[in-house]
């Protein structure tokens, strides 16, 4: 059940639970969360392979799209939504809680989710050129490894809802263990594995510090958004290596 609940949340793949999970198996999800990452990364490296024949900048967009639909633009909302309250909040923690609950997307939302998916196909294009086709599968995987590191050591703020239950029922004895072997994994890809696990780790400290210092802790939508940047980092750092 674990595994079927984080891969309905996290993806657009036709999961059915087989009935309401529990608390605990909710908690229990995020252990499966870098599994998840992993298989994303193998769904992109098999559209890899079948766009091989395609011109390079079409072949980004195309990987690009998949990518976008597999997560369901999940984080990518909540990129745009603290985005909005980051800016508009001017430095308070209750303004910018407020705003980042609205399910408006004002303008600096928009124009951060523009510059993301750019950067990410000016890095895809500039990757599948050199036939860097590796950082396909550690991105993702990166991008949803950070995430139960994140809920790991930074408290939940926002009382209520999917976070909440995450942070308060993850098996704080087990993931940590977890979470070092996928990092030993990732190293079994070479530099690209270094490099993108150091890249992660550095955007890691760098949001979980703002976050604290603005915020107290995380949300739902902050941990989204590092997602986001992590993925980018790590096909930007690998791209201007």
């Amino acid at each position: 059940m674990p595994l079927l609940i984080a891969l309905q949340f996290l993806t657009r793949l036709p999961v059915r639970l087989p009935g309401v999970p529990t608390a605990d198996e909710n908690g229990r999800s995020l252990l499966w969360y870098p599994l998840v990452g992993l298989l994303i990364g193998g769904l992109l490296l098999l559209g890899y392979a079948v766009t091989s024949d395609v011109a390079v900048s079409l072949q980004a967009a195309l990987l690009l799209a998949l990518w976008v639909w597999l997560s369901g633009g999940l984080h990518l909302d909540g990129l745009a939504d603290t985005a909005d309250a980051w800016v508009g909040g001017y430095g308070d923690r209750e303004r910018t809680l407020a705003i980042m609950k609205d399910p408006a997307c004002g303008p600096i939302g928009v124009i951060s989710l523009v510059l993301l998916l750019l950067l990410k196909w000016a890095a895809l294009v500039a990757l599948l050129e050199a036939e860097q086709w590796l950082v396909l599968l550690l991105a993702p995987w990166l991008g949803r490894w950070v995430l139960p590191l994140l809920l790991l050591t930074t408290p939940y703020v926002r009382p209520g809802g999917m976070g909440q239950v995450l942070s308060e029922y993850m098996p704080r004895r087990s993931l940590p263990a977890l979470l070092a072997a996928h990092a030993l994994a990732m190293l079994l890809c070479g530099w690209a594995g270094l490099i993108g696990l150091l890249v992660a780790l550095m955007i890691w400290g760098v949001v979980r510090h703002c976050l604290r210092e603005r915020l107290g802790g995380t949300t739902g939508d902050t941990a989204g958004a590092l997602v986001e940047l992590v993925e980018v980092g790590v096909l930007l750092g690998w791209a201007l290596l």
